[in-house]
């Protein structure tokens, strides 16, 4: 009678592993994909400021301090990744209507423009992908990714849009 637990709790312990296992190499894949679509927007890229672009692009207007509380890096660090993309002319700031000491960020036509193509790529590379797989699979995989992220929104703050509405560009 006793060990009936045990069994369950070793295979409890082995789907926690397969899923642990199975998450590590879809972020790592993920991030391999990202590099490639990263490449698109400006070879000068890094993965920070693709992440960055991509969170502009969801709650965009926002303060560098928003941005910086949300990636959870300094500010200082911002400030440079800011400056990088605003010499790429991916991204412009503008005094903050609310408080005219303050700056919002967002992208410029061009980063709106190249961020927009590489969504339309990233879609096509996701059809393609699951071409071979039924609509509700693919439906099945998205509500309970969205399910599991859920979860982990109390681990990263949201970013501050200008409405001062929730924002994830993660989710």
């Amino acid at each position: 009678m006793t060990e009936a637990p045990v069994a369950i709790s070793a295979g409890k312990d082995q789907a926690y592993h397969a899923l642990e296992h199975e998450l590590g190499v879809l972020m790592r894949r993920a991030r391999a994909l990202s590099n490639e679509f990263m490449r698109e927007i400006h070879p000068d890229l890094d993965a920070a400021a693709y992440g960055l672009l991509a969170g502009l692009r969801e709650c965009a207007p926002a303060r560098p301090s928003d941005l910086a509380e949300y990636f959870k890096v300094g500010k200082a660090t911002m400030s440079r990744q800011l400056k990088v993309l605003e010499e790429l002319g991916l991204i412009e700031r503008r005094p903050d209507p609310g408080d005219r000491r303050a700056h919002l960020f967002d992208l410029t036509p061009e980063g709106r423009r190249r961020m927009d193509a590489v969504s339309a790529s990233r879609q096509d590379t996701f059809h393609r992908l699951l071409a071979a797989w039924p609509v509700e699979d693919v439906r099945v995989l998205a509500t309970m990714l969205a399910r599991f992220n859920r979860l982990t929104e109390t681990a990263v703050k949201p970013i501050r849009s200008r409405a001062d509405a929730a924002c994830d560009p993660i989710g």
